[in-house]
C-alpha cells in the first residue's frame, strides 16, 4: 500500500480518491473547495494545507484539475506540488490538459522528481468501478513501479515517454467529439428529409454509428441529458486538440467544426450539460 495524495477532488478526482482509499492506500487530499474534502477525511484521509503540504506527505501526487491554468495553479508557486515535493515523490498527472501543460510541468519540476503522465478515458461511472482506460507515458520502470497503484482505477496502455500519455487522451477525445457531431448532423438530415426519429435511429442502428445512436437515443427522446462529462470540458478538450496542431498546420476541419457546435452550445447555456446535449442545438431544440 502507498501513500499517495490526491490533488484536485472534483467530479473525477473525488471519486479515484475514494477508490484508492477504499483499496488501502493512505491518502492524502487537497482541495481549493475545501468542502469537497470533507467527506473523504471522514472516511479516514488525511487534509493537506496546501498542494506543497499534500507533496510533503506522499510518495506519489496524483493531479486531477480541469485545465492547463488550474494545473500550473497547483503545481507551481510556493504553495504548488512541485515547492513540497523531494526526489523521492512522484508526480502522476491525470488530467486532461493537452501536451504544452504536460512540457510546462516537467521543466517546473525539480531535477529528480518522476513524473507520470497519464490522463484517463472515462468519465464518473468507470472512476467509481475502477474501468478507466489510462493512458500512461514516462520513464518505462517509474510506470512500471507505480502500476499496482494505478490498477486500482482502471487498465494501464503505456504509449511512449512523458507527453505521449496526453497526446493519446486528445487523439481519444477527438473520436469522442467527432462522433456526437457526426452522430447530431445525421439526426438533423434526417429530420430535414421528413424520416421520423424512430425510422432515424433504427437507420441509424445498421451503420457504424449503432452503438452510438442507441447509447443517446434515450436522452434525444427525453431531453434530458445528465452530465457524465460536461459540455464545457469536451469544448476546452477540442480546444487543446486544435491548438497541439496549430504548429503544425495540421488541418484537421472535422473537429473544428465538431468545436464550433460544442462552441455554439456553449454560448446557448448548455456547458454544465453533458457533452451528448450538443445534439440539442445541432437538432435546433435550442436557439
Amino acid at each position: 500500500m502507498a501513500k499517495v495524495a490526491v490533488v484536485g477532488l472534483g467530479a473525477m478526482g473525488s471519486r479515484i480518491a475514494r477508490r484508492l482509499l477504499d483499496s488501502g492506500h493512505q491518502l492524502v487530499v487537497w482541495n481549493r473547495n475545501a468542502a469537497r474534502v470533507t467527506p473523504l477525511t471522514e472516511a479516514g484521509a488525511v487534509a493537506a494545507e496546501s498542494p506543497a503540504d499534500a507533496a510533503r506527505q506522499a510518495e506519489a501526487v496524483i493531479t486531477m484539475v480541469s485545465n492547463p491554468g488550474a494545473l500550473r495553479d497547483v503545481t507551481e508557486g510556493p504553495t504548488g506540488v512541485a515547492a513540497g515535493a523531494s526526489a523521492s515523490v512522484t508526480v502522476i498527472q491525470m488530467s486532461t490538459v493537452g501536451t504544452k501543460a504536460t512540457d510546462r510541468l516537467a521543466s517546473a519540476l525539480p531535477a529528480g522528481i518522476g513524473l507520470v503522465d497519464a490522463p484517463v478515458l472515462g468519465s464518473v461511472n468507470e472512476a467509481e468501478t475502477g474501468a478507466l482506460k489510462i493512458y500512461a507515458s514516462g520513464l518505462q520502470p517509474l510506470v512500471e513501479q507505480w502500476t499496482p497503484l494505478l490498477s486500482n482505477l482502471g487498465e494501464i496502455l503505456y504509449v511512449g515517454p512523458v507527453g505521449a500519455g496526453s497526446a493519446a487522451k486528445l487523439v481519444a477525445n477527438a473520436t469522442l467529439v467527432g462522433v456526437i457531431g457526426v452522430l447530431g448532423e445525421a439526426l438533423a438530415l434526417a429530420q430535414g428529409l421528413g424520416l421520423p426519429l424512430d425510422v432515424a435511429f433504427e437507420v441509424l442502428g445498421t451503420t457504424a454509428l449503432a452503438d452510438q445512436a442507441k447509447r443517446r437515443r434515450p436522452s434525444v427522446e427525453s431531453g434530458e441529458y445528465p452530465a457524465r462529462f460536461t459540455l464545457s470540458l469536451a469544448r476546452k478538450d477540442a480546444d487543446l486538440i486544435l491548438d497541439a496542431v496549430a504548429p503544425s498546420g495540421l488541418d484537421l476541419r472535422v473537429t473544428e467544426a465538431a468545436r464550433g457546435w460544442l462552441a455554439d452550445a456553449e454560448a446557448a447555456g448548455l456547458g454544465d450539460e453533458d457533452y451528448s446535449v450538443v445534439l440539442k442545438k445541432i437538432l435546433g431544440s435550442v436557439p
